[in-house]
C-alpha cells in the first residue's frame, strides 16, 4: 500500500499518551432495547481474538444521551434516511422500467445483513451496495449509485433493518478464507505518518479516551450509522476512510478489494452482536 508521510514519522507512543481512563464504557443506559426487543450488545469473543474476552457493540460506548436516541425509532434521527430509502426502493427507474419493489419484497432480506460481505457463485467478495448496484444495473437497466452515497446508505439502512436483532454471523472459512486473511492483516498493519494500525485502538486501547472521544472496539454491527458529527447516514468504508485520514495515511478507495477485505474481516470480529442498523453513534 503507498502510504504518504511527509514531514516527520510521529510514533504511535505520541498518539497513545493522549489517552487516558479505563472502563468498558460510560454509566449510560443498562441495555438496548428497541420495541421490546433486546439487542445484543456483548458476546462472547470468537476464538481468533484472543486478546478480547467479550465483544462490545458500539453503542456500549456511548453517552446515556446518545444511546438515548436508539432506544425508539421516533428519536432515532437516522430513521429520516430510513423513510427516503423506502421511497427509493418503490420508485421506478432504468431502461427495464422497475424498481427494487418490482422483483423484491423487504421481508426477503430479512438475514441478509448478518451474512455480509460473502464470497458469491464467481468467487468474488461481495458487499450489500455491490447487491444494491448489480441490481440496478443488470435488472433495471439503471445507473449505479455512489458506494457511500446517500441513496446508497438510505437503503442499505432500510435492507439493514430488516436483520435488526439477528445476530452476526459471517463466513470466515472456504471460500471466505483467503479474503478473511487479507483483512486480518490489513487490521493488524501500521499505516500513516502516526504508525498506526485498526488494533492499536479499537484492540489494545478501547474503553479509554481519546481526546474528546470515547474509543470502541470499531464494531461495524450497527452500519450504516448515523453519526452526530456530520448529521448524515455513514457507510462502513466511509468510516474507513475516516480512520485512515485521521493516522495521516492514504486511504482505499471505497469499494475496493482492500476495504471490502478488511470489512469481511471486521464484521467477524462482532460475530454474535445483533445488527442494529440504523445505529446512533458520535
Amino acid at each position: 500500500m503507498e502510504i504518504q508521510k511527509p514531514g516527520m514519522k510521529v510514533g504511535a507512543a505520541a498518539v497513545i499518551v493522549l489517552l487516558a481512563g479505563a472502563g468498558a464504557g460510560f454509566a449510560g443506559q443498562p441495555s438496548l432495547v428497541i420495541d421490546g426487543q433486546t439487542m445484543i450488545t456483548k458476546a462472547k469473543a470468537p476464538a481468533y481474538t484472543p486478546k478480547l474476552t467479550s465483544v462490545q457493540s458500539g453503542w456500549v460506548f456511548r453517552s446515556k444521551e446518545t444511546q438515548a436516541l436508539q432506544l425508539d425509532d421516533f428519536d432515532n434521527p437516522g430513521f429520516v434516511f430510513v423513510d427516503k430509502g423506502r421511497d427509493l426502493f418503490n420508485k421506478v427507474e432504468g431502461s427495464a422500467g422497475k424498481s427494487c419493489a418490482s422483483c423484491h419484497e423487504l421481508k426477503d432480506f430479512i438475514g441478509l445483513r448478518t451474512r455480509l460481505p460473502r464470497v458469491n457463485k464467481d468467487g468474488h467478495l461481495e458487499t450489500m451496495e455491490d447487491l444494491v448496484n448489480k441490481s440496478r444495473t443488470k435488472y433495471m437497466g439503471a445507473k449505479p449509485w455512489k458506494y457511500s452515497g446517500s441513496k446508497m446508505t438510505a437503503v442499505t439502512a432500510l435492507i439493514s433493518l430488516q436483520s435488526r436483532g439477528m445476530p452476526m454471523n459471517v463466513a470466515v472459512d472456504g471460500p471466505a478464507k483467503p479474503f478473511w486473511e487479507k483483512g486480518k492483516k490489513l487490521y493488524y498493519t501500521r499505516v500513516g505518518q502516526l504508525d498506526l494500525a485498526c488494533a492499536n485502538c479499537h484492540e489494545d486501547n478501547y474503553g479509554k479516551m481519546i481526546r474528546a472521544d470515547h474509543l470502541s472496539q470499531g464494531q461495524i454491527n450497527g452500519f450504516p450509522t448515523y453519526r452526530l458529527k456530520n448529521a448524515k447516514l455513514n457507510s462502513v468504508h466511509a468510516r474507513f476512510k475516516g480512520c485512515m485520514k485521521n493516522v495521516r495515511a492514504k486511504p482505499y478507495k471505497q469499494g475496493s478489494p482492500e476495504f471490502k477485505a478488511l470489512e469481511l474481516y471486521v464484521a467477524s470480529r462482532g460475530q454474535g452482536l445483533s445488527v442494529e442498523s440504523p445505529s446512533v453513534r458520535n
